[in-house]
């Protein structure tokens, strides 16, 4: 159902069985899929695709044109999929030209009240971002992470898979995958064993992560010689430890210890 108030553009595709709320505005080039239900004065901009079966509270803005000073008005996106809960007051901007055109969510993620995503973000699946947490632009956040309330992360940085960032924390540098993060400036403090074991990763795969985050973080040993042992020991041949690896391996802004 569409409220009387609401004020959607002819041009917007409108999915079956979609609300919108009262006073909400949807321009132009919007997509909205099927079961996707917007609450009062949302405001869906221009670029915006949005998934089935979404929940988008009051007072968000989604889609807005990227806070970029080289921006000059270029048709970007903003790319939602499925299942997405997105509360009060948070804010999601589409993508810059310079960022590869577009800002991406993947499904069923939980972004709570007065969080912000930037532009070129790519969110992966079942991310939690708790109130106030705040991306800056091109951040990865890989599946299952949890970032914490009042969180900043600096752009261009990366979250690993079932890591943790915890709330009132500044990430300078990437958060490896399975890792535990907190403090003014980001340090680690061992495996997110908790989420782990709630993910239902094996005894096995928990024991070679915990042996593998020691040699790296722990040994004393350069990060080059820490992952060679790494990757000469038998834990290697457990594939969660090879993405570990890899992601470290791919950083450009350096790893948080």
């Amino acid at each position: 159902m569409i409220h009387p108030t609401a004020l959607v553009d002819p041009k917007a595709e409108i999915g079956e069985n979609v609300d919108i709320g009262p006073y909400s505005v949807v321009e132009k080039g919007v997509s909205i899929d099927e079961g996707t239900k917007i609450g009062p004065h949302v405001v869906v901009r221009e670029g915006t695709q949005i998934g089935k079966r979404c929940q988008i509270y009051q007072f968000c803005s989604i889609g807005e044109a990227p806070q970029a000073l080289a921006y000059r008005g270029e048709p970007t996106l903003l790319q939602m999929g499925d299942h997405n809960i997105i509360r009060e007051y948070v804010t999601l901007h589409r993508g810059s030209v310079k960022g590869g055109g577009k800002t991406v969510l993947g499904n069923e993620n939980f972004i709570m009240a007065y969080s912000h995503i930037a532009h070129d973000c790519q969110i992966g699946n079942q991310v939690v971002m708790a109130n106030g947490a705040t991306l800056g632009g091109h951040i990865l956040i890989e599946d299952y992470a949890i970032i914490g309330g009042l969180a900043a992360i600096h752009q261009f940085c990366r979250v690993g898979t079932y890591a943790i960032v915890s709330g009132l924390t500044g990430v300078v540098q990437d958060i490896p995958p399975y890792t535990m993060a907190a403090g003014d400036r980001a340090k680690l403090y061992g495996l997110n064993s908790v989420g782990l074991k709630r993910h239902q990763f094996s005894e096995q795969e928990i024991k070679a992560l915990k042996k593998a985050y020691r040699i790296i973080f722990r040994s004393g040993l350069t990060l080059e010689k820490a992952m060679k042992a790494v990757e000469e020991d038998a834990i290697f041949q457990i594939p969660k430890v090879q993405h570990l690896l890899q992601f470290i391996q791919h950083s450009k802004r350096g790893i948080c210890r």
